[in-house]
């Protein structure tokens, strides 16, 4: 599969992805979305593929936001449409069952900390900037950036940086829970590729179920029974036949993914 916007690196079960625009600051535009979404159907349907990370080409910028040019053509027969392909993408990569680590190595503005904000943990340097500066262009966040934000640091904090449009620090970012570490940036891959590993090293349908329990908060579902499903779904396959033995007899499990 061939992408000229993105790069792509499978090494060890995990894939690296890489926004490939550095001359445009990792902008995104329609055709990087598309790659995304390619690249999320092989992420979907490959099992050598165990996880995920979404990083930035270059020191400068993980995504600096959309691209401006294509943007300034969106109008109203077709604006909504453009938000609900963008919001589809992202919505794959917040229900993939394998975990997706953003490595946020400098400006995620706008589409860029919508994407970080879509996968399921965000790993920044400590010179990432993160901020979502949509109504100084006299528009909203349009691929799910006014409901993530919500979730990840609360109401009040989400109308701030929203309304507002300022960016913050990556260790802001953190204290208000957007992102889960701040490291030197040349750390940044190393950290997403360590708790990527720890999260291989256990059940990887237990793995899948937690995920879609987790996001089961945020959805318009009784997320109790969703547990209580997925909980049932684990307990008949072979990977928890092998957990509860290998505990029982004090060695390491060896999951099969069946």
């Amino acid at each position: 599969m061939e992408f000229e916007n993105l790069k792509l690196e499978l090494q060890s079960g995990i894939l690296t992805i890489t926004i490939n625009r550095e001359n445009k600051l990792n902008a995104l535009n329609i055709a990087t979305i598309k790659e995304i979404e390619k690249a999320f159907q092989k992420v979907y349907d490959e099992p050598e593929i165990k996880g995920v990370i979404i990083t930035g080409a270059g020191d400068k910028a993980f995504v600096a936001g959309a691209d401006i040019k294509e943007l300034a053509d969106v109008n109203y027969m077709n604006g909504r449409k453009f938000a609900e392909e963008g919001q589809e993408v992202f919505a794959s990569i917040e229900n993939c069952p394998k975990p997706v680590i953003a490595a946020v190595n400098g400006f995620a503005l706008g589409g860029g900390c919508e994407l970080a904000m879509a996968c399921h943990m965000r790993i920044a340097s400590e010179d990432a900037k993160f901020g979502l500066p949509e109504v100084g262009l006299g528009i909203i966040p349009g691929y799910g950036g006014t409901q993530r934000l919500t979730m990840l640091v609360g109401k009040g904090k989400a109308f701030e940086l929203i309304l507002t449009g300022e960016m913050i620090t990556g260790k802001n970012a953190k204290k208000i829970g957007l992102v889960n570490h701040v490291v030197p940036k040349e750390e940044v891959i190393v950290k997403a590729e360590e708790i990527i590993n720890k999260i291989m090293a256990k059940a990887e349908l237990a793995i899948g179920q937690a995920i879609d329990c987790i996001n089961a908060v945020y959805r318009d579902e009784n997320g109790y029974q969703t547990e209580a499903n997925s909980f049932g779904n684990c307990c008949k396959t072979e990977d928890f036949k092998e957990g509860t033995k290998a505990f029982l007899e004090k060695r390491k499990p060896n999951f099969t993914g069946k």
